[in-house]
């Protein structure tokens, strides 16, 4: 006979909204929630199932027994099973024992909505609250003020379990991280952290990219408010947090959200819309309104109990086109004829449409490599609704001319300055994110020509460049002190290189160039309008130099930005500006602290009324090797 008690938390408009899709708190009702009834404490368990024959809670409390604590099967067709347990406690570890209708087949799940999961390899869920007493108040009230389209936004890129690591290669917890990582961002100066996924995951190899606990912290680094501590702390510096974020797929793990009441519940039942070729994992049931609910009350989850300030959505154009990664005769064509999925363009619409109604002051920001139109604008005029997208193409032409030996690069400047041919068709973030630096690709610095010297001075001008470039930025750890080796998720990064001059000159540049980026409107007030950019000359390929306007909301804060790119010294060498009066050189890469050969531009350059470059003023600059050189007007 069940031990279960039979009780509900769902009323019939929780039921209508999630049938309908429109239900955006299912957290709140499905799983496992510490509740008293009649006053007994206990466990309410709530799990979708709707091929289910029966459902029962297994765990360590009834020996792993089907049957013995069989949950109760509501009467209205929604599929939903629950009931009430007494005196189960916080960390008792559980599964859902499902034997389904279609032909008796029998799962045994882990929770898709649980708060905590055991460690891996374990796969049980586990009972947990989500009380924490947060003290970002100050930083949620003035969240919008830091966290605009137009405000600095550079981001840190960390993966948690090989940022560093303690003795004995051992992970550092959630709270170390609060400790160490707090502060080394704060001192580096970044805006921004973005985490890559943190849900849990059972591979390590997959980076988190293969989750399995969508509303779980991984429970590598420690619970649930060890990871509420580590965003609280992040927001107490003045630090924005970002979270990758995976509704593209999903891993067929046997305790894992695949098949998982006997039927193909969260996954699409069409192989060629429901199979991803590329990782060999599944693939989410957009067209589903109650995998809809699922996925958006997941994005409203980690905004709403863990203080996020964006989502970061991984894989978006694997999600928007039929034939991603498939050969002719793997996919069908949509009611239109076209390889857009219909279902996919309208759940990231109806995604980002809720995110931004419910919360202000955060942004989604989409990993979108394709040209698909409109990532990054309203859903009210046609676009998809995301806040930024990623700058694929950028990060692409960019990478291929740095990697050319310098002698070649006048061949090949078109590739550096193709961007800004469309860089105002998006809110374009530049990355230089983890996917540049595995699998034989070399790590940033690794991959800059020439010697030790030129390596790091093409490093120092990659990311200068990168920086005074509209947009926002992006970059992946170790690469602010020029890492020589590629990223490996099972080590530390190797910060024994800062004791050499390259490397600590390296992390100094970055430290200023975050600076640099905060301090000067014009590199971020308009860093998405065409307004806030003026070219004064991308034609010089002879020399390999380009030279630019930054501009933002007030005219006294213009930038001129000079970039060398190769490793000869320009004396004297004019380019036209804009305005009368007097240049003041404010960033310099090649300086002596850099590890640079400190050539500058020492004292104020007069701005003489001699037309150049298609203006009427002009000024004579002494250009530095390999370089790149900010002025301000005087």
């Amino acid at each position: 006979m069940s031990k279960v008690i039979s009780h509900s938390l769902f009323t019939d408009f929780d039921i209508n909204l999630f049938k309908a899709g429109k239900h955006f708190r299912l957290y709140e009702k499905l799983g496992a929630h510490l509740i008293e009834l009649n006053g007994v404490q206990g466990v309410y368990f709530a799990v979708w199932a709707p091929t289910a024959h029966s459902v029962s809670v297994v765990g360590d409390f009834n020996y792993w027994t089907q049957g013995e604590h069989e949950l109760y099967v509501r009467w209205d067709s929604s599929g939903i099973w629950e009931g009430f347990i007494p005196n189960i406690k916080k960390g008792t570890i559980y599964k859902y024992k499902i034997l389904s209708n279609n032909q008796g087949l029998v799962t045994e799940k882990a929770d898709p909505f649980a708060f905590y999961c055991e460690k891996p390899p374990h796969t049980a869920s586990v009972v947990w609250d989500l009380d924490y007493k947060w003290d970002d108040s100050k930083w949620m009230k003035t969240r919008k003020e830091h966290n605009d389209l137009d405000k600095p936004y550079s981001v840190y890129e960390v993966h948690l379990g090989s940022w560093k690591r303690a003795e004995g290669n051992r992970f550092l917890s959630y709270h170390d991280l609060a400790e160490d990582l707090v502060s080394y961002v704060t001192e580096m100066g970044f805006t921004h952290v973005e985490f890559m996924p943190v849900m849990e995951y059972p591979y390590d190899p997959s980076w988190g990219y293969q989750l399995v606990g969508y509303f779980a912290p991984t429970s590598r680094f420690g619970d649930p408010q060890g990871f509420m501590h580590l965003v609280d702390k992040l927001h107490q510096a003045g630090i924005g947090v970002i979270l990758d974020w995976v509704p593209s797929h999903f891993p067929d793990d046997a305790h894992g959200l695949g098949y998982f009441d006997g039927s193909h519940l969260y996954e699409h039942p069409d192989r060629r819309k429901g199979y991803h070729p590329d990782w060999k994992s599944l693939v989410f049931n957009y067209g589903r309104n109650e995998v809809r609910s699922f996925l958006i009350s997941n994005a409203l989850f980690w905004l709403q109990h863990y203080h996020i300030d964006g989502l970061r959505v991984d894989a978006v154009a694997s999600m928007l086109y039929l034939d991603y990664s498939r050969n002719d005769g793997e996919w069908e064509p949509n009611i239109f004829g076209g390889r857009e999925n219909l279902e996919t363009i309208s759940f990231l619409k109806e995604f980002n449409e809720v995110v931004y109604a419910n919360y202000e002051g955060v942004q989604t920001i989409a990993e979108e490599s394709t040209s698909f139109p409109m990532v990054s604008r309203p859903t009210s005029f046609g676009g998809l609704g995301f806040g930024m997208k990623w700058m694929m193409g950028w990060m692409h032409d960019t990478l291929k001319y740095f990697q050319k030996a310098t002698v070649y690069r006048k061949y090949h400047q078109n590739d550096l300055t193709f961007s800004m041919t469309y860089a105002f068709t998006e809110n374009f973030m530049l990355p230089l994110s983890h996917d540049e630096v595995v699998y034989g690709k070399k790590s940033i610095a690794d991959k800059m020509p020439g010697d030790e010297w030129q390596k790091f001075a093409n490093l120092r001008l990659l990311y200068g460049y990168m920086f005074t470039h509209p947009g926002t930025n992006l970059l992946f750890m170790g690469g602010e002190f020029g890492q020589i080796a590629e990223w490996n998720f099972q080590e530390s990064l190797d910060w024994h290189l800062l004791q050499y001059p390259v490397h600590s000159g390296a992390q100094q540049y970055v430290k200023d160039l975050n600076k640099l980026y905060k301090s000067e409107p014009a590199l971020y007030e308009k860093q998405f309008s065409p307004e806030g950019f003026e070219w004064i000359n991308y034609s010089d390929h002879q020399n390999a130099v380009i030279s630019y306007i930054r501009k933002g909301n007030n005219a006294k804060d213009d930038l001129v930005v000079v970039c060398n790119f190769t490793q000869i010294v320009r004396k004297d060498y004019r380019i036209g500006v804009h305005k009368k009066g007097k240049l003041k050189e404010i960033f310099n890469s090649d300086l002596e602290k850099y590890q640079g050969s400190n050539v500058s531009n020492s004292v104020d350059l007069k701005i003489e009324s001699s037309p150049y470059d298609g203006r009427d003023y002009s000024v004579q600059l002494l250009i530095p090797p390999l370089s790149v050189t900010v002025y301000k007007f005087l």
